[in-house]
This record gives structure tokens, sequence and C-alpha cells, in this order.
């Protein structure tokens, strides 16, 4: 059951949310569903958080002051593929289902079509993350294609699904 938006507040990932974006990808369910290393610490957090590029947005879906999801969405910087960005988000286990990624992709996608002006936002999933591919699809996102053994996830290699989703253009 979708939580109540004034339950789930969305902010800027900031000082304060370190150590619950530590926690978050801490999670053995949300790690799994990444490409992130396992164990990351609060300074690599800090340090990330503190190469500031205006190109790359990170949010934070807070529940009570606590980090429950996030979303980075970050523009290519290479001149011919800046009408172009990729996303990567996490959810914690206990808030999966309840509309928190539906919270933090359509912020994201509010900021590439309004503030960015990208045309297209890619990504790429695990082919069995069912619960995201529904939710990908649920936001305009289409599979483009499957690239086979693409990463390395509890010591089997697991294929994933390249997905985009293009913005239509006025006139």
């Amino acid at each position: 059951m979708p939580v109540s938006e004034s339950v789930i507040t969305l902010e800027r990932l900031n000082e304060s949310h370190l150590e619950g974006i530590t926690a978050l990808y801490h999670e053995p369910a949300v790690l799994r569903q990444t490409l992130q290393m396992p164990f990351l610490s609060t300074e690599i957090w800090r340090k990330r958080l503190a190469s500031y590029d205006e190109r790359v947005v990170q949010l934070v879906a807070l529940h009570q002051g606590t980090v429950i999801g996030n979303i980075s969405l970050e523009q290519f910087s290479r001149i011919r593929r800046s009408h172009a960005g990729s996303f990567g988000m996490g959810v914690a286990r206990a808030w999966q289902g309840k509309g928190v990624g539906s919270m933090l992709l359509a912020a994201a996608l509010d900021i590439a079509d309004n503030w960015m002006n990208l045309r297209r936002v890619e990504l790429t999933v695990y082919a069995d993350n069912e619960a995201a591919i529904g939710l990908y699809r649920k936001f305009g996102f289409e599979t483009e294609g499957q690239l086979r053994d693409y990463g390395l996830r509890d010591g089997q290699w697991v294929d994933v699904l390249s997905m985009a989703r293009l913005r239509r253009m006025p006139g």
C-alpha cells in the first residue's frame, strides 16, 4: 500500500544524511541490486558528496528523519551525449513496494525534464529484478537490450536490461 507523501519527504543529499545513506547501502537486499561494493564507509559517501558537480543530483527519501531511499541522476558530460543522463537508486527493504521508488523517480525525472533538459534518461537493471523493471516501465522506460554476464552478484554472473525513456520534445 502506497504511503502518504506527507509521511515521506525528499531532500537533496547533504552531510546530515551520510550515516543514513551508508546504512541504506549496507542492507543486503538493497546492496545486491546495485553495482556498489559492500561495506562502503561514511567517509566514501562524504567524498562523493564533496565532489560537487551540477550535472549530478542526489536525492534522499526520509521518514521521520531516517534515510529510506536514494536516487542519483547524472547528466553525461560529453558534449554529444549531454542530452542524456542515467540514474541509480535504492530503497530500504522495509519500504519497497510502498511508493518510495515512485516518489524518488518522479522527482528525478522532473529535474531531468524541466531543469536539465534531458531528452534521454537511461539505466541498467538486473534482468531478474521484476519489481524495479515494473516501476521503470510505469514511468515510460522501455527495454533496449539485454547485456549478458554484465555484473557479478552473490558470486554469479548476472544479466542486466538496458532501458531508456525518451522525452518527446514539443513541436
